[in-house]
């Protein structure tokens, strides 16, 4: 259940405004029931799916589908189903806990988030209560499973350039649709797909096709470089009967489907990053303990103790801002109404307004991963690349992240562009809060003295905001509608927007930890938070240094950079010092600490 303590807060409106700690939620602001439920997850993983986990890899889809259904008895398909359908109609930050434990499971893990996420939501958000009644109480118990499939063999990017075809037949009885989908997640045993078409060749729009429809098939499988014990195949569409009323939503609405569903997968991708790192470093720092050279444990020298440090502070500024972000999607989304008309509309407004913390998450968490992943490998040494080794497969496995639910790229674009439209529709005072900035960036800025614990980061990250509203402010003004083509400008915007998210996230994550138990038991999440405010606060000048040399130039140019330099003043921190502090108790802990 949401906390009503979470303060609702307008998309992408941490550039210009500043959120109290006591406002957000965090991974520390568990109940019981969260924690139960967390408990449950991580038992059936260790219990019923590690044991199995070699037949998992080889494609086993008898096992699999049994395990789905085990798991469905237990609700861990049905969190985000609605009681009167047959879930458990839980918040997002359950949602989060469940998705998060059921990582390590790697594969099946995968299996199961495209069944609960994109292959049900849509139902979820957009089914008429006469499809929910039929639908929602299969796929959350598991007694049939669901599949997502809007990508295509010319169509991957560009999902609105798909070529499935839907034409209502004359009797209105029913669509029959024709295509193919690639790349189906799930598409080996699913038995429910949802299908993104377009009818009469024009409007897109979104179906649910069951397996047992003539016309639909599947093709092999594919052979991937990871997540191998999950099935990935073509969905092939001939002339398939599809009833009338399977259309999910209405005719012509299938991009609002789309979209809002990848909003709420990009959030959930994040959410199996963050397990897929906190298991990395904990077998990291466990090898490294375990690993003697020269006399003594690996984990002894400072390098790899750097490694090991850095690994977490991003784990901790990730899961910061997860957490986050499933406050902000849980204020917004309890509010809807399933059995109402406009519960399509609802959800859709509801899903939108977090669009841009969504892609943030997904971008945020994937390459994270990833890092963590790499340097979990170089700690390894040469058994790092050995396949008896799990974080060899982690390293493989993640890979993909960065590809799923719109490449990083495509959410880098649409980070800072979404923010220009929403400035651009009245719905954020973006430009006004730009322009009100320019006069005071021109006077004299005094130094400053900072009193008291994370002072100091408090006035990097303001500052931070005003760096990000001068240089997206500058962007703006000089290309006008040609930023929409710059793209290596936007990708600058984006970054600094997503380190943005993390500093503030982190830090207010921090801030509210003091406040509950003070500075002495919070020690560990001041190191973290200092070290990666100074080390993102580095990365958002150079940011801006390079956006503005690429919108600017001569005189115009070096006012900017002398602005830019008043605004990033700043003592340098000893984070060598802090990095070894958190090192120490990662080692001692062996795994993700906060």
């Amino acid at each position: 259940m949401t906390d009503k303590r979470i303060n609702k807060a307008a998309g992408g409106s941490f550039v210009i405004e500043d959120a109290e700690a006591s406002g957000i939620a965090t991974a520390e602001d568990l109940s019981e029931e969260q924690r139960m439920i967390a408990e449950t997850t991580a038992a059936f993983v260790e219990r019923e799916v590690l044991p199995v986990d070699e037949r998992l890899e080889l494609l086993d889809y008898d096992l699999t589908v049994k395990l789905m259904r085990q798991a469905g008895e237990l609700g861990l398909l049905g969190a985000d189903v609605p009681e009167a359908y047959g879930g458990l109609g839980l918040d997002k930050v359950s949602s989060a806990l469940i998705s998060e434990r059921l990582s390590r499971a790697s594969s099946f893990a995968l299996s199961v988030g495209a069944h609960v996420g994109i292959g049900t939501l849509p139902i979820v958000y957009f089914g008429s209560p006469a499809q929910k009644r039929v639908y929602l109480p299969d796929l959350a118990s598991g007694r049939r499973i669901a599949a997502y499939c809007l990508t295509e063999p010319a169509s991957g990017s560009d999902a609105l350039g798909a070529r499935t075809t839907a034409r209502l037949s004359d009797d209105g009885s029913h669509y029959v649709l024709s295509g193919t989908k690639q790349f189906i997640t799930n598409a080996g045993f699913a038995d429910i797909f949802i299908v993104y078409a377009k009818v009469d060749g024009l409007h897109f729009s979104t179906f649910i096709v069951e397996r047992t429809m003539a016309g639909v098939s599947v093709g092999p499988e594919e052979h991937k470089m990871g997540i191998k014990g999950s099935s990935t195949r073509p969905l092939v569409l001939e002339d398939v009967k599809v009833p009338a009323g399977n259309l999910l939503w209405e005719v012509g609405k299938g991009h609002l489907i789309a979209f809002n569903i990848l909003n709420i997968g990009r959030y959930k991708l994040a959410v199996g990053c963050l397990g897929g790192a906190k298991e990395a470093i904990e077998l990291s720092a466990q090898y490294a303990n375990a690993r003697v050279q020269f006399g003594k444990p690996i984990s002894a020298f400072p390098l790899v103790g750097s490694k090991l440090a850095e690994m977490n502070i991003q784990a901790y500024a990730l899961e910061s801002v997860i957490y986050r972000t499933a406050g902000l999607m849980d204020a917004g989304l309890s509010a809807i109404d399933h059995d109402s008309p406009e519960a399509g509309v609802q959800s859709a407004k509801a899903i939108a307004e977090y669009a841009i913390e969504c892609s943030i998450n997904k971008v945020l968490g994937s390459e994270a991963l990833d890092f963590i992943a790499d340097e979990g490998v170089q700690i390894h040494g040469g058994y790092g690349f050995i396949r008896e080794y799990k974080i060899e497969r982690i390293y493989r496995d993640s890979r993909i992240n960065r590809i799923f639910e719109g490449t990083n790229e495509i959410n880098r674009l649409l980070i800072p562009g979404t923010l220009v439209k929403r400035a651009l529709k009245g719905e954020l005072p973006l430009l006004q809060k730009a322009q009100a900035l320019e006069s005071e960036l021109l006077g004299l800025m005094p130094g400053q003295t900072f009193e008291g614990t994370l002072a100091e980061e408090t006035h990097l990250i303001a500052m931070a905001k005003k760096i990000f509203l001068m240089t997206g402010g500058t962007a703006v003004r000089k290309l006008g509608p040609r930023l929409e083509q710059e793209q290596e400008t936007l990708a600058a915007l984006a970054d600094m927007m997503i380190l943005l998210y993390a500093k503030e996230s982190a830090l207010l994550r921090a801030k509210k930890q003091i406040e509950a138990q003070g500075e002495d038991k919070s020690a560990l999440k001041i190191a973290m938070t200092r070290v990666f405010v100074h080390e993102a606060f580095g990365r958002i000048e150079a940011l801006a240094k390079e956006a503005l040399a690429a919108v600017e130039e001569g005189d115009a140019l070096r006012t900017q950079l002398s602005v830019l330099k008043k605004l990033t003043r700043r003592s340098p921190v000893n984070t060598v010092q802090l990095k070894r502090q958190i090192a120490a108790g990662v080692i001692r802990a062996e795994g993700y600490i906060c």
